[in-house]
Formats: structure tokens, sequence, C-alpha cells
């Protein structure tokens, strides 16, 4: 069962292309919005997490567009811990028109977990409180 946390984004003007849509690789930088407010959101934001230290390097991303968002729209980027496993996550997003309710794009990014040096790390092993806390807010946390 996914558990979607949300955050909301006004398009501005700068965000958009000469057709008056929110330009393609705007989503990406949304949908590290809403990563980094999922994370907050657990007590554990990126400044907190970067402490341990642990980092978590977008390995893959991928969006499908849907619908264009277009200047002065409201956006919600709701994101979810979709896969946990030893050393990667997938976290994956979907984001909607707030007004209409319209799903405008889908995607994820996959995370390696690694440490400063950027080895892999064994999450689990080495920092179970943070599994925990990343379990926590998994898709698969309620099986």
């Amino acid at each position: 069962m996914k558990k979607l946390f949300f955050t909301e984004i006004r398009v501005i003007y700068g965000d958009t292309d000469a057709m008056g849509v929110a330009y393609h690789a705007n989503y990406l930088r949304w949908f590290e919005v809403g990563r980094t407010e999922l994370l907050r959101e657990t007590g554990y934001a990126y400044s907190e997490i970067e402490k341990y230290p642990v980092w978590l390097p977008v390995t893959q991303a991928h969006v499908e567009y849907k619908k264009p968002a277009r200047y002065d729209d409201v956006v919600l980027v709701g994101s979810y811990v979709a896969e946990l496993g030893f050393a990667s996550m997938l976290i994956n997003y979907e984001i909607t028109n707030k007004e209409s309710g319209e799903l405008l794009v889908t995607g994820y990014t996959r995370h390696g977990i690694t440490d400063s040096e950027m080895r892999p790390i064994k999450l689990k092993r080495v920092y179970p409180e943070l599994y925990e806390m990343f379990s926590a807010i998994s898709a698969d946390s309620e099986k």
C-alpha cells in the first residue's frame, strides 16, 4: 500500500517554455522537492541523513508526461518509497493539478545508498535507525 506525502508547488513564469507550459526538465526538479520534503516529513531531512554520512545519489530517473502544467498552476507532488533494498531505494512520484485533480506526470528515481566516498552501504546493518525510518514510509511497510 503506497503512502503518498504531498508537496505543493506553484508553477512560476520561469518554469515555462515558449508554449506556456512547464518545461519538461522542471518535473525532475519537482521530484527532488517532493523527495526532500518526504524525508523532512519523517524527521530526517537530507542534511540530517548526510551527517551519518549517508548519501542518496540518483542512479536512474524516469518521467512519463501525461498532461502539461501551465504558468500559475498549483501542482501537488506525491512521493513515496516504492522499494527499499539493501543498498538502494526507489521513490515514485505522481504530480497532479491541485485544482482539477488531473494526473500530469508519473515517474520515479532510483537511488544508491552510499557513504560519503560513494561506496554502497547496507543501510540495515550500518545505520538500522535510518533503515527503519525508510522502511516505515515504504510502500510495502504494511506487509
